[in-house]
């Protein structure tokens, strides 16, 4: 039996100004810096649970403007998929950081890019370096009511399902035997 894929969303998280800056955060497990992002909770909507990863990982309530797009990777037999939004912290005291992560930290985009651990997600935020990541077009409301997830395969005309449709296939077909 396949495993099923891993649906998890988070943030590119700016602070605009001369010189942008880019959060990344330490998970305390091994001690790496990565992107923030996490699995979606049940029948969440990636939007809201980018939201919610973002400021369970940074401490930092966030305004959600765009959408970035998606990474996959290998994870644990099975693939991560994960959605990223640009989001820029809003001027709220910080939260304590939750559990999973000893850090964050604030670089301009080359240092971020550097320090990251995992390379799809160091390719990822390298391509977006340049992209006017710095520029603020008005956030995004969040979903007035709960949007009921689709199986990637069967959401054709999403994003996600464009772009990682052909992915799971793929890897699916490398994998199998």
């Amino acid at each position: 039996m396949a495993r099923r894929h891993i649906v998890a969303a988070g943030g590119i998280v700016v602070r605009p100004g001369a010189a942008p800056l880019v959060a990344v955060v330490q998970r305390r497990k091994d001690r790496v810096w990565v992107l923030p992002k996490g699995k979606l909770d049940a029948g969440e909507a990636p939007i809201d649970g980018a939201r919610r990863e973002v400021t369970e990982e940074t401490g930092h309530e966030v305004a959600v403007h765009e959408f970035l797009g998606v990474i996959s990777y290998p994870n644990r037999g099975s693939v991560k998929v994960a959605q990223f939004w640009r989001m820029v912290p809003l001027d709220t005291p910080p939260r304590p950081l939750m559990r999973d992560v000893r850090a964050v930290d604030w670089l301009p985009i080359e240092e971020a890019v550097a320090v990251l651990a995992l390379p799809w997600e160091q390719a990822f935020l390298d391509g977006l370096a340049g992209r006017g990541l710095a520029d603020a077009p008005p956030p995004l409301a969040p979903a007035a009511e709960p949007v009921t997830p689709q199986p990637i395969e069967a959401a054709a005309a999403a994003p996600l399902a464009r772009d990682t449709g052909l992915l799971l296939r793929l890897w699916r077909g490398l994998t199998s035997p």
